[in-house]
């Protein structure tokens, strides 16, 4: 299994993401812990170094699941992989997701912390329709259109909760 997943923040990718990857034995890849350089506030990474990681991570496991919202890293690699995975929910699924979350360790030292900015991630959802970078819907959708191996588009938390590859 190669399977690349992306969407907006608060779309699912992780839950999905982990739930695939436990279940047919595969390494995942959060996308955000290679994006950006732990400094204050945060800032990307340089493009070539984090596509470098992420060769590194595909050479080194035979199969994986690699999620995120990165267009820009994922365009590079979708040659690599075999499915393609669009979770593509409107935004106030995506907020209430997001609202819902559970605290992410490898993001956040702590639960208060991840909270202290879910304002932030409220709002860098709400922008996804009309945002024109990497990261937005339109960004997300021309991935989606012109991949032409195996993919699929998931319109709803039941289609995320549900889908499973056999």
């Amino acid at each position: 299994m190669k399977t690349i997943i992306f969407g907006n923040s608060g779309s699912g990718k992780s839950t999905l993401s982990k739930r695939l990857a436990q279940k047919h034995s595969a390494a995942h890849l959060d996308l955000d812990t290679l994006a950006w350089l732990p400094t204050s506030p945060p800032t990307r990474a340089p493009l070539e170094s984090s596509i470098d990681k992420i060769n590194e991570f595909i050479q080194s496991h035979s199969d994986w699941v690699i999620e995120g919202c990165y267009g820009d890293l994922i365009k590079p690699i979708t040659e690599q992989c075999q499915h393609l995975v669009f979770i593509d929910l409107n935004v106030e699924t995506c907020k209430a997701n997001a609202k819902a979350r559970p605290w992410e360790p490898h993001k956040y030292p702590s639960k208060a912390a991840q909270d202290e900015n879910l304002d932030m991630l409220l709002a860098w959802i709400e922008d996804y329709d009309t945002r024109d970078d990497v990261f937005s819907k339109v960004a997300h959708t021309k991935l989606f259109e012109t991949f032409t191996g195996n993919k699929v588009r998931l319109e709803s938390n039941q289609q995320s909760r549900a889908f499973s590859f056999n």
